[in-house]
């Protein structure tokens, strides 16, 4: 479809290409010539225009990081590609050439005008992340299923679609079907839809569309609470209490356990299970209640020590802005002093003392931060020793409770072991009442192999209880670990920061007093 001629080479997006498109768009003149001598940065650029040039493939795009508006039309393009880079693209023109499937836009979330028009698509898909759809251009192609339109209920903000030219739009109810399933349209193929049009089509179309919406609500229904089942989890797992709020660990415990599921089906042991698992599952609860409970007391130490900080930077800033002020007001009157000062040595003598002014300001700043850095020292460090204590006290009554259920898993296997050497004389003395399966009853051969299959099965568990118990500690002495050593690299990098602010400042007051002098000397 693409309107080229054959004849003509493709042609690669390479930098050369990309330089010269830059140049004939930017500032002509004086600005032009400047900025063709100085170079213009990629990165700079917010509209890029890439027509007619035979370009077969998006490529090297990727320097373009603010551009907002980009023009490939009327090429060969076959494939949208290369624009992962391009996050803050409004404008996107990709018609006339010859690109098959939508792809390749997930990262455009602030696109809010797509020309896709006389290409070769049939679907229209991939678009989800472009949640500021307003203009959609999607004529002279191959759209033909009227559920490409139901597709286009998602884009809240869609006014203008243009689906012209394609098999769809030869559909005899096709306007009607639009204009009932896209209420929010404003313009369809290029023409503003008359609203009583809109109520025409909304009431011809009820019934399919109360249907529609029915649906649309029960899946709007299900991914709230998905999503809000999944903010709890990870709720959890930053408590790292996940999955303890039930019986998921004692589920595990037996999801491998062969032996274990079989010795399930000999008498008494079905009860036996059974009040294990009730008392397995109410500690599970302790320690998930518990983990919630030292969660909150972790975020309330943590977000006082947040303020404490945010408090103390501030007052600090606020001094050194009362002591640049002064500093600025007292400069002006200097200023004007050195340049009404007749005198050369009056005006030596008032520079020196505005350069002695300068130290001093920079004396008062750089103690400032001294103060603030060892104020903030004490802090974090005070922070370190209560984050520490509640994870340690944490970890301790975690270790108590898991403890807790490797004595009830002892204490089932105990009683199971019991049940089997029972049910094994039995067996062998032919006094077995009920009927137990092959697999079941070839484990009671022997005294060692049923001691064999109940102590596998021990093994499982009690693995698993301290696999979950493993993990949870390790975790929970990462994340401390990883927060006391961020707020350290976080007051290091904020002290750099502020001590070369400092710095430039006083610089720069001093290269002004350097020009003063400079300037004495010359007049």
């Amino acid at each position: 479809m693409n309107r080229l001629g054959s004849s003509l080479e493709p042609r690669v997006m390479d930098d050369d290409m990309l330089k010269l498109a830059v140049q004939e768009q930017g500032p002509q003149e004086e600005a032009g010539q400047l900025a063709k001598q100085e170079g213009i940065l990629f990165k700079d650029v917010l509209s890029l225009q890439l027509d007619f040039q035979n370009i077969l493939r998006i490529d090297n795009l990727w320097q373009f990081e603010n551009l907002r508006k980009l023009q490939l039309d009327n090429n060969i393009i076959e494939r949208i590609e290369g624009l992962e880079n391009l996050t803050h693209l409004v404008w996107l023109d990709l018609s006339f050439n010859n690109i098959e499937a939508i792809e390749g836009l997930d990262a455009l979330v602030n696109l809010e005008d797509l020309s896709l028009f006389n290409n070769r698509i049939s679907k229209i898909d991939s678009l989800d992340a472009l949640a500021k759809l307003q203009v959609l251009s999607l004529g002279n192609n191959q759209i033909s299923n009227a559920m490409n339109i139901i597709y286009l209920r998602r884009f809240k903000d869609l006014r203008a679609l243009s689906l012209s030219g394609n098999p769809i739009a030869e559909a005899e109810d096709y306007k009607m079907s639009v204009w009932a399933y896209l209420p929010d349209l404003v313009y369809l193929d290029s023409r503003r839809i008359d609203d009583h049009m809109k109520e025409l089509a909304a009431l011809k179309h009820q019934y399919s569309l109360d249907e529609l919406k029915h649906r649309e609500n029960q899946l709007q229904a299900q991914l709230e609470n998905e999503q809000d089942l999944q903010k709890e989890l990870e709720e959890h797992r930053a408590a790292f209490v996940e999955h303890l709020n039930g019986s998921f660990l004692f589920d595990s415990m037996y999801a491998e356990d062969v032996e274990g599921n079989k010795l399930a089906c000999l008498p008494s042991v079905a009860e036996l299970l059974e009040a294990y698992k009730d008392k397995f599952v109410i500690i599970c609860l302790n320690i998930f209640e518990y983990g919630l409970k030292q969660q909150e007391k972790r975020k309330v130490e943590l977000d006082t020590f947040s303020a404490c900080v945010h408090e103390a930077v501030r007052e600090n800033q606020e001094q050194g802005k009362h002591r640049v002020a002064m500093f600025e007001e007292k400069y002006l009157v200097s200023l004007s002093a050195i340049q009404d000062e007749a005198d050369i040595t009056g005006t030596e003598t008032k520079i020196v003392e505005y350069g002695e002014d300068i130290t001093e300001l920079y004396n008062v700043l750089m103690t400032l931060e001294m103060q603030l850095v060892e104020q903030l020292e004490e802090t974090i460090n005070m922070f370190e020793r209560n984050i520490i204590d509640l994870v340690g006290l944490f970890i301790e009554n975690v270790q108590s409770l898991m403890a807790q259920c490797r004595d009830l898993e002892t204490h089932h296997h105990e009683k199971l072991l019991e049940i089997c050497i029972n049910t094994l004389e039995k067996v062998l003395k032919g006094e077995l009442d009920a009927d137990l399966p092959e697999d079941v009853r070839a484990l009671f051969v022997d005294k060692d192999t049923i001691v064999n299959a109940v102590g596998t099965s021990h093994d499982i568990h009690l693995l698993k209880i301290d696999n979950r118990e493993d993990e949870l500690l390790t975790r929970v002495n990462s994340w401390c670990t990883q927060l006391v050593d961020k707020i350290h690299k976080d007051e290091i990098s904020r002290n750099r920061k502020r001590v070369r602010e400092i710095n430039q400042y006083i610089d720069h007051m001093q290269s002004e007093l350097d020009n003063l002098e400079y300037t004495d000397v010359i007049d």
